[in-house]
């Protein structure tokens, strides 16, 4: 592929000049992509590679506009380049997931393939990303599109305000333009990485700026003297290979880190004005960048699924293998479908004709992806099984042949068998430490006030204690909140990328508000894993003997935070884990729900830990509750009971299950 740019303000705008370099730099990014993906380990921080690509696409988009300023033919250039190839892997995707991965997952991913074909799979992922009840989720083999889909909304913005710009000022308005869309976004970017990463890192908002910073080299096209360009390039190429060693998944980003990548990218371009790397004019580099956009195209879907297809385990050498048939893959859509078509004579020269085109093909994909969502894949089986109204350890010992055609709720609905807590907002979200109220329900009027207080596995048990609230004339009120430990244990967050600051504030807010309550008891669950422990500087805790005595210490003095409101404590321990995704693996089992089950003895992590709580809490006037013996029987813990789903992902129980142990807990909590 040959790429261009503008040459200095003297020389004339349309005359391009070959730029070896930028495809070489495009091969060094789709490397560190790639392998990272794979997972190789020395590649830790190898998703900089997205960054070196928004750069180069804003460096070379803007000199295109500056050169020609033609919307139409600007567009048309776009969707040619783009479009075709990206249609393609996105069906043969959709297609080969429909084959190989459970069939529960076919509308998901063909819903991605809808949002990619729309341009906002990024804004998809970042709101299933953000959202605690998709913590499961396996990642999409569409997932990667997200970054093209960040450069095509920065496509339709940026054209636009570059013609204001220009119309107004010419190459200064341009490039104040570009100072504040620069600016503005890097700021929000800071801002946004600690606040809301999930958000930060799939958002045009946020990355805007790389592409900016891009579009700002092309239209300044500074000249570097000759006897320091080539030490520019060199110092950007030690620059990218530092974040994709240094950086890594614990690294907040994009925020500042991303201006390591971003810089050394910048520093590369501009070298490469006056004196291009030699290293990156080299033929392996030439043939990877040709095919470095198919290349990216690929790999993902190869990686997601080929283990699948071929019935393996994703070792790396199968990874590094599947990236090397992925690049096979990606020289034959470049010869046959890339770039025949972005060079077709009947569609370049006629730029409207083929924007009109590109926008009812993509239209039209989307429609066939809506379709797809549509479909039930969820399997059907004839046996009907009898149905449960009541739990039974007969009913829980009970083998049963397969998925029930009675399922209750079906593997399609169970996602959103949720407590209430959920649709009423009464769960606190990631990044807010307020208590949610009023939040009250059983009987609302009663004098009687009862907690239920702790994290996600707090909420779960809501259905039971609902129930229960009801008999008794209890006014029942929900404190939880997600990923938030009952415990006084600071923790890492994951999803926020640094300490989960918000669950400590969270915690005192909520016991302050329980106690102004005076309940008669508060009921106290979370989960067992609870989290990386970090230390008060933050830092995690990696010795296990430290790490169980935090939890041993965070649980005692929540204790003792909550008896100071005069309430019965009770601790309703964890329930067990399942140790695969449910509902995926029923829908790929329909005929063996066994293979589905985790063995008892494996189903509850940390016991050491679990029993040590629970005998510390005792001491304390604590009731505690185990409720194993209601999921699993001392052999093993079934998915399904009768015609009933027991989980909805690995370590949360559905509504449904959760109301039909009322009867089973209501005689313990008197």
């Amino acid at each position: 592929m040959t790429v261009t740019y503008p040459r200095q303000h003297r020389q004339k705008a349309a005359e391009p000049t070959r730029r070896r370099d930028i495809e070489g730099l495009r091969a060094i990014a789709v490397l560190l992509v790639v392998l990272f993906h794979a997972g190789v380990p020395v590649v830790r921080g190898g998703f900089a590679g997205v960054d070196v690509f928004f750069v180069i696409s804003g460096y070379l988009i803007t000199g295109q506009l500056v050169r020609e300023r033609r919307l139409a033919r600007f567009y048309a250039r776009r969707f040619l380049r783009l479009l075709p190839a990206a249609l393609l892997v996105s069906g043969v995707t959709v297609a080969a997931a429909a084959r190989w991965l459970p069939p529960l997952r076919t509308p998901e991913i063909a819903g991605d393939g809808l949002f990619a074909a729309l341009y906002g799979i990024n804004y998809r992922l970042a709101a299933t990303g953000a959202d605690y009840l998709f913590a499961e989720t396996a990642p999409s083999p569409l997932q990667h599109f997200w970054s093209l889909a960040v450069e095509e909304q920065f496509y339709l913005v940026w054209p636009m305000l570059l013609l204001a710009g220009w119309a107004l000022g010419r190459r200064r308005g341009v490039t104040v333009a570009l100072i504040v869309v620069v600016a503005g976004s890097f700021a929000v970017s800071l801002w946004q990485t600690a606040a809301n990463p999930t958000w930060a890192y799939f958002g045009l908002h946020t990355r805007a700026w790389e592409l900016g910073a891009g579009a700002l080299l092309a239209v300044l096209a500074p000249r570097v003297p000759r006897r320091f360009a080539s030490a520019l390039s060199g110092a950007g190429l030690v620059a990218i290979a530092l974040a994709a060693v240094v950086l890594d998944s614990q690294t907040p980003f994009p925020g500042y880190a991303a201006a390591l990548p971003v810089a050394g990218a910048l520093a590369v371009l501009a070298g490469g004005i006056t004196a291009p790397s030699g290293l990156l004019s080299e033929s392996p580099l030439q043939a990877v960048g040709r095919l470095s956009y198919s290349w990216y195209l690929w790999h993902w879907p190869f990686l997601t699924i080929g283990p699948a297809a071929l019935g393996v385990t994703a070792t790396l050498p199968v990874k590094l293998a599947l990236a090397a048939s992925a690049l096979v893959a990606a020289s034959l859509t470049y010869a046959i479908i890339e770039n025949p078509l972005r060079h077709l004579t009947a569609l370049r020269d006629r730029p409207r004709r083929t924007v009109a085109a590109g926008l009812v093909v993509s239209l039209l994909a989307a429609a066939a992806y809506l379709a797809v969502t549509r479909v039930d894949r969820a399997p059907v089986t004839r046996y009907r099984a009898p149905v449960l109204t009541a739990w039974s350890a007969e009913r829980l010992a009970a083998r049963i042949p397969a998925v029930p055609a009675n399922l209750t709720p079906s593997l399609r609905t169970a996602n959103k068998d949720l407590p209430r807590v959920y649709p009423d907002g009464c769960a606190s979200e990631l990044t807010d430490p307020t208590v949610r109220r009023p939040c009250a329900y059983g009987d609302v009027t009663s004098p009687e006030t009862v907690v239920l207080y702790g994290d996600s596995h707090a909420a779960h048990w809501f259905p039971a204690l609902e129930a229960i609230a009801r008999d008794r004339h209890w006014r029942l009120l929900v404190v939880t909140k997600n990923s938030c430990s009952a415990a006084a244990t600071r923790i890492f967050q994951v999803k926020l990328n640094r300490p989960f600051n918000e669950c400590v504030a969270w915690r005192r807010n909520a016991w302050a508000y329980i106690a102004a309550r005076r309940p008669s008891r508060v009921f106290m669950a979370s989960a067992a894993v609870g989290g990386t422990v970090v230390d008060a500087s933050g830092v995690p805790l990696t010795d296990p003997t430290w790490t169980d005595r935090a939890w041993l210490a965070g649980w005692a003095e929540t204790t003792d935070q909550l008896a100071s409101s005069g309430a019965r404590l009770f601790l309703l321990e964890d329930t067990p884990y399942q140790a695969r995704p449910p509902l995926a693996c029923l829908s790929r089992n329909p005929a063996n729900p066994r293979a589905c089950e985790v063995a008892a003895d494996s189903a509850l992590p940390g016991p050491d830990r679990r029993r040590a709580i629970a005998a510390k809490l005792r001491t304390k006037g604590v009731t505690v509750i185990d409720p194993t013996p209601w999921f699993c029987t001392p052999a093993r813990c079934p998915v399904i009971v009768g015609n009933v789903l027991v989980f909805r992902d690995p370590g949360h129980m559905t509504a449904t299950w959760s109301r039909l142990l009322a009867p089973q807990l209501a005689p313990l909590v008197d």
